[in-house]
């Protein structure tokens, strides 16, 4: 009777032991289920997993200017991957993957007998759709108790079961894979095997070779460890395993593995994010606008810049688009995550010549120029018109604008504290010319430091569609982030000048009309009448010259005759029509250009002379995909009828005058010698501060401003600061490289369309002579 006892006890306790661990984890799974043991994602999460997917921003001629993201992912589908890339991952992450449902209990069973028993590392035996289950939904990685700590990781472990199960039931096989490889972070803000391709070897999904894919599978072991960019040998050696899987298991001969085990790994490593790449500028400047609100007055502290937005929500578009375009769920298109396509007016190539005629010109020829000059001056980048104390307010006023100050201030740092640290050297890394540097200065230093740099902005526009083929707003985009394209106003000089000559060509003068270069006075209410300057050659004074002759010499005399003849108000009324909606003082003043306009209202009034007197807003976008390649948005110019084709026509001849024989004649001589038909206006503003140039040839109109940040840096001189040798040699470097290309080569023997039923004589010359003849004739006859 005790052997009996003794029996069914043993049986009892061999029972319980055995039915224990399933009990256990019957039990969790359970608990797990009913959410007892921490949130678990619901059938609607699993449906919808949430991904950021970046907006990528592309060129007219379908190129990937950049992206817009907090995460640097575009979704790619599984018929994109290169059959290397599945075959590797299965391969080396689970070779069993599609013979299991989510969890592989054989290869589970192998790995813990291997941990337990043999006392290996070979990893929990996690399947693909484990790794895509704590990719979707991670561990809670709070710092508790080591059994703490354990015990969690046993109970995550059980979620990622459960949630993997339900995965393989909500998804295919491929569409898990796709997940996956869509989701996995690659470093070096490249989420997701298509963002990964790009950053390490400029290539897309289905091009990855073997070598490649095999790379790049590898790193999904840690991507910060296995990193060909950090840890070169490591990743050499991580590669030839993945190789060797796929030989192992037939995807490859062993001769295959044996050959490319000997081969290096090649990379293309290029960051992408929002400081890198083409168009830098608009893309922010495309983020920006499409992520503005409905303008709320109370949020703007000026009536004018409240009524600027008002204008922007109710005329452009894209301006705000975010909040007034809606998903089929109801909410609001989000920039960031939507996946949207947005499809730009740029032209990769034009963008890219660009971009490199404006940093040529100046760190070639304007920076090493006025660093030069500014040696010799008593508070440098300063002029010697400024005293210390002048100089040292506006740099204590330019601490107090920094981000820097901001976030101190916000953070209750006492004004005395932040004063020393923007005085105390630190290590950072700053822009030059020849390459950005890393040194050791103060903040306040280097604030100094920045203000030497010659600014520029540089804007290309089809005049005859307002498409924008290249936007360049600055130097460069990681150092110099204030775009000069449409966020700076600057006075313009004497390129306004060409609007007060259109006031006259509407009311019937001939380019060839001639007016004596005499001085001219306007009652201003002042005592004193005022008398503007001459600009123009001395030797001219008191002759009879043409309008023509007027504006390519750029005379003041001239302009101000005209001034005589037409109201301010006249020349506001037509550049408000031409899409200039900058306030400009209707002044007799006027013609001297010292309102301050936007660069990107500028090229678009200068694109009605080339577009036969119709104005067309520049345009930046055309359309906007969602992730599904639906088109949600087309966006189509907004055109004005303002000038006839004829007074249009005339304008681009004394355009053409500034070329051939005014202040813009630089663009024919050498090192530029363009002999097509260009017509153009420099501006200069006072004490050389800006420098521009407005360019117009029959299929391009293009706008360039140089500058300061600081109104009180500028050249002394006349002949360093004005336009023709600040802003004209961009669109000249810009011409000679769009002409050399043979898509754009035969638009060097374009020419502007003689309007139909034009009778009017424009050389000046005949038109001299024939006066002259007739008269003769009539003195003759008298």
């Amino acid at each position: 009777m005790k052997g009996n006892s003794n029996n069914k006890k043993q049986l009892f306790w061999f029972w319980t032991l055995f039915t224990l661990p399933f009990v256990v984890v019957i039990t969790l799974f359970i608990l797990i289920s009913k959410e007892k043991l921490g949130p678990m994602p619901s059938f609607e999460e699993l449906e919808n997993p949430e991904y950021y997917l970046a907006a990528e921003v592309i060129s007219e001629d379908g190129v990937l200017l950049g992206k817009i993201s907090i995460e640097n992912l575009t979704w790619t589908e599984y018929k994109d991957f290169s059959p290397w890339l599945t075959s590797a991952l299965v391969a080396t992450e689970d070779i069993r993957y599609f013979r299991h449902s989510g969890v592989d209990i054989r290869g589970l069973g192998r790995a813990v007998i291997r941990t337990m028993l043999l006392g290996q590392n070979t990893g929990g035996g996690s399947t693909i759709t484990q790794q895509l289950a704590k990719q979707l939904y991670p561990r809670d990685t709070a710092k508790t108790s080591s059994l703490m700590r354990k015990i969690k990781l046993g109970v995550s472990k059980f979620k990622e079961w459960q949630t993997a199960v339900k995965l393989e039931r909500s998804y295919t096989k491929e569409e898990i894979i796709t997940m996956y490889l869509n989701k996995f972070d690659f470093n070096y803000n490249s989420i997701g095997i298509k963002s990964a391709a790009k950053v390490y070897f400029n290539t897309t999904p289905d091009s990855l070779n073997l070598q490649e894919a095999a790379v790049l599978i590898g790193m999904l072991k840690a991507s910060t460890r296995y990193n060909p960019v950090r840890n070169y040998n490591l990743m050499l050696q991580r590669r030839n395993v993945v190789i060797s899987q796929m030989a192992k298991y037939g995807y490859i001969t062993s001769s295959v593995s044996d050959s490319v085990q000997k081969l290096p790994i090649k990379i293309d490593f290029k960051v992408e994010d929002h400081n890198t790449g083409l168009a830098t500028y608009l893309r922010e400047y495309i983020r920006n606008v499409m992520r503005r609100p409905e303008p709320d007055r109370n949020k703007y502290v000026r009536e004018s810049s409240y009524e600027d937005a008002l204008w922007e929500w109710e005329n452009d578009p894209l301006y705000g688009w975010c909040s007034k375009n809606k998903k089929p769920d109801g909410s609001n298109y989000d920039i960031y995550k939507d996946g949207l396509k947005i499809y730009t007016t740029i032209n990769s190539h034009m963008q890219k010549y660009a971009e490199e005629a404006l940093a040529e010109h100046l760190s070639k020829e304007v920076q090493p120029d006025f660093y030069r000059r500014a040696r010799g001056f008593r508070n440098p980048p300063y002029s010697d018109d400024l005293s210390k104390k002048e100089v040292d307010d506006i740099m204590l006023s330019s601490v107090q604008r920094s981000d820097r100050y901001y976030s101190m201030r916000r953070a209750g740092v006492p004004v005395d504290s932040i004063m020393l640290a923007f005085r105390t050297p630190v290590k950072m890394r700053v822009f030059s010319w020849k390459g950005n540097r890393d040194t050791i200065m103060s903040p306040l230093d280097s604030l100094r430091y920045y203000k030497y740099f010659v600014r520029s902005a540089f804007l290309v526009e089809d005049p005859h569609t307002g498409y924008v083929k290249a936007y360049v707003g600055g130097p460069d985009f990681r150092y110099f982030k204030y775009d000069a394209i449409t966020q700076q106003k600057k006075q313009v000089g004497s390129t306004i000048k060409p609007f007060l000559y259109t006031i006259a060509m509407q009311n019937g003068y001939s380019p060839c009309y001639e007016v004596e270069n005499i001085p001219r006075s306007f009652d201003v209410g002042d005592s004193i009448p005022w008398t503007p300057r001459s600009s123009g050659p001395k030797e001219y004074h008191g002759k009879m010259v043409t309008l023509k002759w007027g504006l390519a010499q750029s005379e003041n005399y001239i302009s101000a005759w005209l001034m005589e003849q037409f109201k301010p108000t006249a020349v506001t009324d037509l550049m408000r029509k031409m899409g200039v909606r900058s306030f400009i003082d209707p002044v007799p003043s006027i013609f001297l250009g010292t309102s301050d306009i936007k660069l990107e209202e500028m090229v678009g009034a200068y694109g009605t002379f080339a577009n036969k007197g119709v104005y067309t807003r520049p345009m930046y976008v055309t359309r906007i995909e969602d992730k599904n390649g639906n088109t949600i948005s087309k966006i189509t110019p907004k055109i004005e009828e303002v000038l006839s084709e004829s007074q249009a026509y005339l304008m681009l001849n004394l355009l053409q005058g500034v070329v051939l024989t005014g202040s813009g004649r630089r663009m024919r001589v050498e090192p530029y010698n363009l002999k097509n038909q260009i017509g153009g206006k420099t501006g200069t503003t006072q004490n050389n501060a800006n420098g521009w140039f407005m360019g117009v040839t029959p299929n391009l109109v293009a706008g360039v401003w140089s500058g300061w940040e600081d109104q009180s840096i500028h050249f002394e001189t006349l002949s360093e600061g004005q336009g023709a040798n600040m802003a004209l040699p961009v669109f000249a470097i810009f011409l000679k490289k769009v002409y050399a290309d043979p898509q754009f080569a035969i638009m060097e023997t374009d020419e502007f369309e003689y309007p139909s039923g034009f009778n009017m004589e424009l050389d000046c010359d005949k038109v001299r002579k024939t006066n002259s003849r007739r008269d003769n004739s009539r003195r003759e006859r008298y």
